[in-house]
């Protein structure tokens, strides 16, 4: 960065600083745009007596640096900013990289377990609980203790994510289920979908959608380990009636596959950083073809299903469920008595509409049928392409309520009008 100055002899400030002052200016800024003025002894008599002398220094990007080199051209001076060490710089690591590619690789796995079912049938039923447990891993491995504690200083949007999350993403699951009139050799395993805790992805998504990513880390974790009493009890509930489910067993699996692993990362990343500097490169590649191993599975298992009447129709209730629960997600936290700031209703909202479905999979496998194991990878298809594009959406300065005027410009002109 480059601050131009110069000496102006009359009251007014302006851009300038002295090319004979020899000493550091430290400038601080916490703002996306934010001017400085700081006023400064005159520092030679011969000087004009109105005269003032005056350092601005304005900037678009939050920077703490101090004037690094000085050079005169003319009459105006070029004082060049360095980056302070000590400051803490922005930048993509890998795990951000991959999840950016983690829609086109969903794809993929999709259309290669459909077109070659051999790609994926190798995978046995066994596999799935390891590859969860990866999964986990890789999420236990970014928390620490501390990231609990704003939960204490903001109990309300952290209280609304999970309405969100186990209140109304559940009865939506079972409406949108009947309302599409959806087969028996589905229903259940969708329903189940429905009350799984959110997915690792909604953090990237937040981030995407300049939300609150802080919140959205903990709305993920605190959900992910409150499934082990959650997820069991409202499929129970939702669901027991039309296909028995051991809700104990279910928890058990749960307290494995997810509870231990993400407790295993937790405990790594407090009292063993050096181990986690090591699993860090490489946890985002596991944890990648992990959920790619739980979605091709099922999907290559059950081709004939998918691809029989039942099953091309089981994309339609899908697709309603997600775009529905992005919605639904907002919407409430912008409930006057529970209303919250933007950023945090677009975390909320993506933490709603973007749940693991592999943990769904991994349960249906385990305790309801193959068969039912495809409504869950039908949804993390549908969960990652339509949730990275609202997150971009967000990201690229739209709002929701300017898509009308975005598909029908006529319509943005008739309401200015």
């Amino acid at each position: 960065m480059a601050l131009i100055s110069s000496i102006s002899p009359i009251p007014v400030p302006k851009l300038s600083i002295s090319t004979k002052a020899q000493n550091f200016v430290s400038l601080t800024s916490y703002s996306s745009f934010t001017c400085h003025s700081l006023p400064m002894k005159r520092l030679n008599k011969g000087w004009p007596k109105n005269g003032a002398l005056f350092t601005f220094a304005c900037s678009t990007s939050p920077f703490i640096g101090r004037v690094g080199s000085q050079r005169r051209e003319g009459n105006v001076s070029l004082l060049h900013f360095g980056i302070n060490p000590n400051a803490e710089v922005a930048k993509t690591d890998s795990s951000q990289v991959l999840s950016a590619m983690l829609p086109f690789v969903v794809a993929a796995t999709a259309i290669a377990a459909l077109a070659q079912p051999a790609t994926f049938t190798w995978v046995s039923k066994e596999l799935y609980a390891p590859a969860l447990g990866g999964i986990m891993l890789s999420i236990g491995i970014k928390l620490s203790i501390h990231d609990f504690a704003p939960a204490i200083k903001r109990p309300l949007p952290l209280s609304v994510g999970f309405i969100a999350q186990y209140v109304l993403k559940p009865g939506l699951g079972v409406l949108i289920a009947k309302a599409f009139g959806m087969s028996q050799m589905f229903f259940a395993g969708f329903v189940l979908t429905s009350c799984v805790a959110g997915a690792q992805l909604s953090s990237y998504a937040s981030f995407l959608s300049k939300g609150d990513v802080a919140l959205s880390i903990l709305l993920t974790s605190s959900t992910t380990i409150a499934s082990v009493l959650f997820t069991p009890l409202l499929t129970g509930l939702l669901i027991g009636s039309v296909v028995p489910v051991d809700a104990i067993a279910m928890s058990k699996s749960i307290l494995q596959v997810v509870l231990i692993p993400v407790a295993l990362g937790l405990v790594l990343n407090t009292y063993a950083k050096e181990v986690v500097n090591l699993l860090n490169p490489v946890m985002p590649f596991v944890a990648m073809m992990c959920t790619s191993l739980c979605i091709g599975s099922p999907l290559a298992i059950n081709r004939s299903q998918i691809l029989s009447k039942e099953g091309l129709w089981l994309i339609f209730p899908v697709l309603t469920f997600h775009a529905v629960a992005f919605t639904l997600g907002y919407w409430v936290s912008k409930i006057p008595a529970l209303r919250q700031e933007e950023e945090a209703s677009r975390t909320i909202s993506l933490c709603t509409g973007m749940q693991s479905s592999t943990l769904a999979g991994l349960l249906a496998t385990q305790f309801l049928g193959s068969t039912q194991a495809v409504p869950p990878a039908c949804s993390v298809v549908a969960m990652a392409i339509m949730g990275l594009c609202l997150a971009s959406f967000w990201g690229n300065g739209y709002r929701i309520r300017d898509i009308p005027s975005h598909l029908i410009p006529q319509f943005g002109s008739a309401v200015k009008v």
